[in-house]
């Protein structure tokens, strides 16, 4: 059969004009790449379009492009018969609803609702009783149900047209969507394939079914009628190549779906064509005695038969493929392109015999570069089901040399999922393709199991693990379980240690545990492997030591937590009754396992304080209960003892933290060993105390002390102060003996210089220093614990006595901290303002909350003093610049711990300021230095202003107002007058700047406070008067600049308003002679106050307003983006500049307007600004329809521009125009109307470039906007270098024209001099070349 075929229906943006598809070279690549930009993708040529499908011998292989369509007519020289209306029509077999239900209202807008529509969006009747119903139709008149099907296909669009049986008999398939596209008239963007209700999710997957169950029901017979598919897929081919989106969408949906039931029915074909060769080569081998010489010709014409199906499916699918698919897979949508993508890898899993080839394969390698993701992750699934069949795999080797490297890069997506879909990719071909994956691609997925990903860190953990774990298990059997997970941990500790992550060991536990969960679980054979005395001699050192210790506690958390590590994400919020019982069943497991062996493994490794840290967190992850109910005490009490050892050997800080958070759990009332552990603890402290408390006697009483002695006295308080975090020492009443040490160290300065003194003189002094600051700062935290202790043993019934001793404790310490802010030791300062803060903190008024009103005793307040002095300490150690950067010498890792440190600070004065703890004017020296230091603290300093605003808005803003008053006061201070010309001055205008878009949002809310801002900034700049015989102005007169930057932020009235205000100002504060003088400050702050139509644009009162569409996502961040490099770009403009902040595009070029250099660049600058103002969409709402059509560009390879835009309405346009809602407040009128004029010009030299020289031209347009005569405007020589008669727009040109005179009457200096006089002559309808020139059509009104 012989598919003949018809000119395209439209112009399509995915098809290519020459002719169709040939084969070419392996892996040449496309001519463009897939799916970039925001052009169409069709504009490829067809030199880069890949091979066609060659199932076999076609006769149209090589023909022309016209191939993608077909013609209605099929048969040679056959005309169609006369076709009847439709005579029986389908119903539901069950009555329908009213189709007003939720998801419905597409549909209803149709008034004339198709049957077979609606029965499938009902979704009421199983499908395959629908398409018997149909067929049953289709079988009685042929013509008339396939018209049924065709509205179907139309209606599932979301079109409103209904093809009749007179346009199906007498126009062709080009015709009729054409007439269709005209019909169209949607209402929205939205068509039932895109629309993601329940109704219609379950009608795109009914759509999708009708057209497998049609195939399969036609298979035997009605496909080979030479009638239904090939009508139906001439009509989807041409659907498919319409600018209408939801044309190609839904078309292209229906074709690679029609062509995925033609490739099972042609597999189908293939199998019993194989069954019927080998049935008559076993009847032809037969003797001649035994030979059926009936059966042989059955078999004969069975296979013929069978040949002839063959070859009519594979003309079929021929057609699909080189008229949908080829122009398709690259279209501009890349929900149409995915769709190609997937039914490819469909069709290569069903029918490998034919598709999977390299002619194929390459167009999912090509379209791996995709850029949208979903494209990605289609290619990527289509991939894994390839490479999961090993004989698959195997006939893709030079598939994967060529594209390997592409799929090793998207290892690195900057899509998680396709990062694993990636690796899942890898990970097959690992399993199957072994040899085909270097060590070099390994090496670049090992690293990406400690991602931050959950899901893409646990696909490069099972790739690790089948690369590098998967051991022989026949091996393993033979040497032993315990042997087995010796090599497993050595693979994994070399792993581990070569990766030099060794602080991540959880991440890596993590990653692994999907895959090798039962391996990690085996801690008796891990607590062995390190009780072993033989590690030394397999080569095991400290290093594998203390790597192997972190995965034992790694792997721990991991089986009793079910959580990943923190950080990573995300993880599953909600476990379920299942996975909670196998969380219970593995703590069983390791605590059996572990309590006998843990105080073996804190003995061996009692003295490396890495491994003990880690092994005290093991009890955390234990079920303790099972030391009573198991009759496991005497391991308990072991524990204990050592425990007490680990406190009196170590002093490291995480060590005594460990110990003491590891007896925490074990003192829990509820185990019935509580009085065993509380003993133990008892015991420990009493020991420890009565050591401190001879220590401090001896201290007070004698002079000197030696070096041991200070050394053991530092060591005991800090093992005191780390187990009074977490265990209640109040019994032991350690506060009057702290409190003693530290008042008499503050008030004589005696316990330091003791302290150092008393040390040998041969001690360094940095080592002098660290033993006295040892010995302060426990000393501090003892006493600070001790209050807090206090306070959470009062309850509701405490005497008022008790309460207010309380206080007198707590201001007795704030006062001692004061004193130890101006410490020498620079820890010892921070420790104070620390504790000060947080105990600040906890006696804020936020005690009293909670029906705890009682406590109102306990409310301390800082006095003024002290709040000043933690401001200034703030700025002597967190915005201290020299501090900041650190010394050359320091490592980084020592100054990001510098920096973490000076972040909790600062954390630590914003806690009290958001608290109400001290006055919200005390934020303007964190607010000041918001710019600054916004690389390092701005996240801390944008959430405390995000927070004080909620609580006091017109104090907030007047804290901002402050900040800027006091940077603008040191400038003018340090530099005088000049500081305004200074990069100081610029920055502080950037923060006033960065502080107006806090007023950006719920402006009626912020109204009242930012008025109040903009008047108190007035009396500021106008406070100082100016020095007598200065010509400057007031001193503060420049604040009136960075007062400017929150002008924006003003509604119109506020802005009329305040520029009254500052008029009234001016004549109370400045002289007569002052009044008249033009300070840049003042008119800077002017103009900022002054509306668009204060500053003399009429433009926009031309046309009536434009009902305004809400603008897209992609719209808004476009509006964002040209808003914020607007207000960038103002700050890099001096105050005395005299020319407007915002016509930047007349500053940075120096180019007059309408000169050959301006109006040659790039789309984008002048022209979308022009289009973003007011008075410019005013002008284009009063222009008819066909003049709107024109301003749409043109494409550079498409000449035929009139033709293609008569439905403009319904072609893509993937970028809406957004009206902007408010103009620049800070343009002047001669720069704007520059900016008009240069624009205008533009436009008219668009319009003049946007067509070629052709022959019948009689100048070039080169010449169009620069002529040799002076006395020749630009205009007139563009119209009057073309020949008569030529295909030119003149209706464009002359709104061009029209514009630019309005332009020019509104603002009155566009392009200025004789080149405006000679624009406005031309444009005056009484001297119209247009209507002068021979040829020329008269235009119209305007």
């Amino acid at each position: 059969m012989l598919l003949r075929k018809s000119s395209r229906v439209l112009d399509s943006p995915g098809s290519s004009s020459s002719s169709l598809v040939q084969p070419q070279g392996m892996w040449a690549s496309p001519s463009s790449s897939v799916a970039q930009g925001d052009a169409e993708m069709g504009s490829l040529p067809a030199s880069g379009v890949p091979d066609v499908l060659d199932l076999s011998s076609s006769e149209d292989g090589g023909g022309s492009d016209s191939g993608s369509d077909f013609e209605d007519t099929l048969w040679k020289g056959g005309k169609r018969g006369t076709r009847t209306p439709l005579s029986c029509t389908l119903t539901a077999k069950r009555p329908r609803k009213d189709a007003s239900r939720d998801g419905g209202s597409l549909a209803e807008r149709n008034q004339e609702p198709s049957n077979l529509f609606e029965v499938v969006r009902l979704a009421k009747s199983a499908m395959e009783s629908v398409v018997d119903d149909w067929l049953e139709s289709y079988k009685q008149n042929k013509e008339a149900g396939f018209l049924e099907l065709v509205n179907f296909f139309i209606r599932s669009c979301g079109c409103k047209g209904v093809v009749t049986p007179e346009m199906f008999r007498k126009q062709q398939n080009s015709e009729i969507i054409q007439q269709l596209t005209e019909q169209f008239d949607e209402d929205s963007a939205e068509y039932p394939l895109v629309l993601t209700t329940q109704p219609w999710r379950k009608f795109q997957v009914g759509f999708c079914e009708l057209v497998t169950v049609l195939v399969r029901r036609c298979q035997y017979s009605i496909i080979y009628d030479e009638y239904l598919m090939d009508t139906l897929i001439s009509l989807l081919t041409g659907l498919s190549d319409s600018q209408v989106r939801a044309f190609r969408h839904t078309s292209t949906l229906a074709a690679m779906k029609l062509m995925t039931a033609l490739v099972r029915v042609a597999l189908g074909v293939s199998l019993h064509k194989d069954n019927n060769q080998r049935q008559y080569e076993a009847e032809r081998n037969k003797g001649p005695s035994r030979r059926a010489t009936d059966k042989l010709e059955a078999l004969l014409e069975k296979r013929r038969e069978l040949q002839e199906q063959q070859e009519e499916i594979e003309n079929m699918m021929n057609a699909i493929f080189k008229g949908v698919f080829v122009h398709r897979y690259r279209d501009v949508v890349p929900e149409i392109r995915a769709i190609c993508i997937e039914e490819m890898g469909n069709w290569m899993q069903s029918y490998s015999a034919s598709f999977l080839t390299d002619s194929y394969l390459k167009y999912i390698g090509w379209t791996l570069h995709d850029k949208q993701r979903e494209v990605r992750l289609k290619c990527l699934k289509a991939l894994q089901g390839l490479y999961r069949s090993r004989e698959m795999a195997a006939r893709m080797e030079l598939f994967t040399s060529r594209f390997k490297g592409r799929m090793v890069s998207m290892v690195l997506d900057k899509e998680s999922d396709v990062g694993v879909e990636a690796i899942k990719l890898l990970t097959l071909i690992l399993q199957n393709m072994e040899e085909m994956l270097t060590d070099e691609d390994c090496e670049a997925i090992y690293p990406v199991v400690y991602a931050s990903n959950r899901a893409l860190a646990a696909a490069a953990g099972e790739f690790l693990y089948r690369k590098q774990f998967d051991l022989d298990w026949e091996a393993v059997k033979e040497k032993g379980r315990r042997g087995g997970s010796r090599d497993f941990f050595r693979l994994l500790l070399a792993f581990f240690i070569e990766s030099e992550l060794h602080e991540h060991a959880a991440y890596l536990v993590d990653s692994l545990w999907d895959c090798a969960a039962p391996l990690l679980k085996d801690w008796d054979g891990l607590t062995h492997l390190l009780l072993e005395e033989s590690l030394e001699e397999a080569g095991w050192g400290d290093q594998q030591e203390n790597a192997l210790i972190e995965i034992l506690v790694s792997s721990m958390r991991q089986a009793t937590e079910g959580k990943p590590p923190v950080g990573r994400g995300p993880g599953k919020k909600v476990l379920s009754a299942r996975e909670r019982k196998a969380l219970e069943d593995d703590r069983e497991k390791l605590t059996q396992y572990l309590i006998p062996l843990l105080p073996q493994l804190l003995a061996k490794f009692s003295a490396d304080a890495e491994k003990v840290v880690l092994l005290l967190a093991a009890p955390c992850y234990f079920n303790l209960s099972l030391y009573s109910s198991g009759r496991l005490e005497k391991y308990l009490e072991q524990l204990l003892a050592q425990l007490r050892e680990v406190v009196e050997k170590h002093t490291c800080q995480e060590v005594l933290e460990a110990a003491s958070q590891a007896l925490y759990v074990l003192c829990n009332p509820e185990f019935t060993f509580y009085s065993r552990v509380d003993l133990a603890r008892s015991c420990l402290v009493d020991a420890l105390t009565d050591k401190f408390q001879q220590e401090v006697a001896e201290l007070l009483q004698v002079s000197y002390l030696d070096e041991d002695e200070v050394y053991s006295m530092a060591a005991t308080l800090k093992r005191i102060s780390v187990l009074h975090n977490a265990h209640d020492l109040t019994p032991w009443q350690l506060y009057e003996p702290c409190s003693l040490l530290l008042q008499r160290a503050v008030d004589t300065g005696e316990v330091p210089k003791q302290v150092l003194g008393g040390l040998s003189g041969s001690q360094e002094p940095g080592r002098l220093l660290t033993v006295g600051t040892q010995v302060v700062i426990p000393i501090m935290t003892c006493v600070h614990f001790s209050i807090l202790w206090d306070l959470a043993h009062v309850s509701d019934t405490v005497p008022a006595q008790e309460l207010l001793a309380l206080k007198r404790k707590v201001a007795s310490f704030c006062s001692l901290c004061q004193s130890c802010l101006n410490d020498m030791d620079s820890s010892v300062r921070e420790q104070a303002f620390v504790l000060l803060s947080d105990l600040l903190l906890v006696f804020s008024p936020q005690l009293t909350r909670g029906e705890r009103e009682a406590l109102e005793l306990l409310v301390y307040r800082p006095e003024v003093a002290l709040q000043s002095q933690l401001a200034g300490f703030l700025m002597d150690h967190v915005f201290n610049h020299a501090e900041l950067v650190g010394s050359d010498e320091e490592d980084s890792e020592g100054k990001i711990e510098r920096l973490h440190q000076r972040r909790n600070l600062l954390a630590g004065f914003c806690k009290l300021i958001i608290y109400n703890v001290l006055e919200l004017s005390a934020a303007s020296d964190v607010f000041k230095h918001y710019a600054k230091f916004y690389k390092d603290y701005g996240d801390i300093i944008k959430e405390t202003l995000s927070r004080a605003r909620q609580i006091d808005r017109d104090e907030w803003a007047r804290t901002l107002l402050l900040s800027l008053q006091q940077l603008l006061t040191e400038l003018l201070l340090q530099q005088g007058p000049d500081a305004v010309y200074s990069k100081a001055f610029l920055e502080i205008r950037d923060l006033a700047r960065r502080f107006s878009m806090f007023f950006s949002l719920h402006q009626l809310h912020n109204r009242q406070a930012l008025v109040a801002l903009h008047k108190a900034g007035i009396k500021f700049a106008f406070q100082e008067p100016a020095p007598s015989g200065s010509e400057l102005g007031p001193l503060n007169l420049p604040f009136l600049e960075v007062l400017s930057e929150f002008s924006p932020r003003l509604l119109r009235p506020d802005k009329k308003l305040l520029l009254s205000y500052l008029e009234q100002t001016c004549q109370a504060r400045l002289s007569p002679q002052q009044r008249g003088k033009a300070w840049n400050p003042l008119l800077t702050y002017r103009r900022s106050l002054r509306s668009l139509d204060d500053m003399g644009s009429d433009a926009s009162r031309i046309a009536a307003p434009r009902p305004r569409r809400r603008p897209s996502a992609a719209a808004k961040r476009r509006r964002l983006d040209d808003s914020s490099q607007r207000g960038d770009s103002s700050l890099q403009l001096s105050s005395r500049l005299e020319t407007p902040t915002l016509t930047s595009t007349v500053l940075k070029r120096g180019h007059q307007p309408g000169s050959p250099a301006q109006l040659q660049e790039e789309e984008g600058s002048e022209l979308d600004f022009v289009q973003s103002q007011p008075w410019f969409s005013s002008q284009r709402s009063r222009e008819s329809p066909s003049q709107q059509q024109l301003r749409v560009p043109r494409s550079a390879s498409r000449p035929g521009l009139g033709s293609r835009m008569d439905r403009l309405s319904l072609m893509e346009e993937e970028e809406e125009m957004v009206i902007q809602e408010e103009s620049s407040d800070e343009e002047d009128p001669q720069g704007l109307d520059r900016v008009r004029g240069a624009l205008a010009g533009r436009a008219i030299g668009d319009v003049l470039r946007a067509y070629e020289p052709r022959p019948d031209w009689g100048r070039p347009l080169s010449h169009s906007l620069a002529g040799d005569d002076p006395n020749v405007s630009c205009v007139q020589w563009g119209v009057w270098g073309l020949a008569p008669h030529s295909p030119f727009p003149w209706g464009s040109l002359y709104l061009a024209v029209r514009t630019l005179a309005a332009l020019l009457a509104a603002g009155g200096a566009g392009l200025g001099g004789t080149e405006g006089t000679k624009a406005l002559a031309f444009a005056s309808p009484a001297a119209d070349p247009l209507a002068q020139l021979p040829g020329r059509p008269a235009p119209g009104p305007l």
